[in-house]
């Protein structure tokens, strides 16, 4: 059975989010329990990666020139958009704030799953990861309501706590642990990751079907921009990587269509305002389709 789930993921990833918006009180009740998971998720990918090839990585200038695309370019350009459409204040700093946020930790095992680069992914996904704390912290400055007040001790225990605390616990196990002892555990631990990623699909969706029910209205709008910032996200890096080759646009693509709103939320909170949730849950369906279409477009491509 859970050797079935990995060999088909990208389409049960869909299926959960789908699982979630039908059965809202149980998408709520997992809510909870979700940075739980991310910090479990967020380590276990760090373990598995090799550090020295992965440090490697991360020196080079285009791993760090993709970041900056990926949230200072897109904070420009979705603030651009949400003040052309004439966004309420919410919303822009919702919209903002997605365009903000790094990728999913869950993103270089998607790409190994279409039989691209790795640990390129990984890279790509840290270094955006990193860039999280000034690319948030810019946003609530310039969009966030002057009646909320930003705890910066609060915040940065929370980066503390979600961003460096899985870096700094993986590097500290690499440079102790026997590397035999860390493989066998790694080779058997590997497997169950991808039931952790189904959970956040499952728990976020919760509260965009809370706005369906409530407004419908108002909950296609936010579908409707949460699916345009996904695709426009994706089509922009695809664009400007296609030069590299198919495989390397792909995976920018795909690193730039996920998003991981759970950790900018867990970092900033309510913070973030009363739109921020509802629009994250927007993103589950596109964000999780966005993989089973990039499987299809790649054999296409690579015909």
């Amino acid at each position: 059975m859970l050797s079935f789930l990995v060999r088909h993921s990208l389409i049960f990833m869909f299926v959960v989010a789908i699982l979630g918006f039908l059965f809202p009180s149980a998408s709520q009740a997992a809510f909870p329990f979700l940075p739980v998971v991310l910090f479990t998720l967020m380590t276990l990918t760090l373990l598995g990666m090799k550090q020295h090839e992965l440090i490697q990585r991360l020196r080079q200038k285009q791993v760090w020139g993709y970041a900056l695309l990926h949230s200072i370019g897109f904070m420009l350009l979705a603030g651009f958009i949400g003040w052309l459409l004439s966004f309420d204040q919410d919303l822009l700093l919702a919209v903002v704030a997605v365009a903000a946020t790094g990728s999913l930790f869950a993103t270089p095992a998607i790409v190994r799953a279409l039989g691209f680069d790795s640990l390129q992914a990984m890279a790509m996904t840290i270094a955006t990861t990193l860039l999280l704390p000034v690319s948030i912290f810019i946003t609530l400055i310039l969009y966030q309501d002057d009646n909320v007040d930003l705890d910066l001790v609060s915040y940065f225990l929370r980066l503390v706590v979600f961003i460096f605390g899985p870096m700094l616990f993986s590097f500290m196990v690499h440079r102790f642990a026997p590397e035999e002892v860390l493989s066998r555990f790694l080779i058997r631990i590997s497997p169950y990751t991808i039931l952790l990623v189904f959970a956040f699909p499952f728990g976020l969706i919760g509260s965009f079907r809370v706005l369906f029910d409530t407004n419908f209205e108002l909950a296609l709008l936010y579908f409707l921009i949460a699916t345009a910032l996904c695709f426009l996200f994706s089509l922009i890096s695809y664009c400007v990587y296609r030069k590299q080759g198919p495989a390397m646009a792909l995976t920018a693509a795909i690193t730039s269509g996920n998003r991981n709103v759970l950790l900018t939320y867990s970092i900033a909170g309510a913070l973030l305002g009363p739109s921020f949730l509802p629009l994250a849950g927007a993103l589950q369906i596109p964000t999780y389709l966005l993989p089973a279409l990039t499987r299809w477009i790649s054999k296409a491509l690579l015909k």
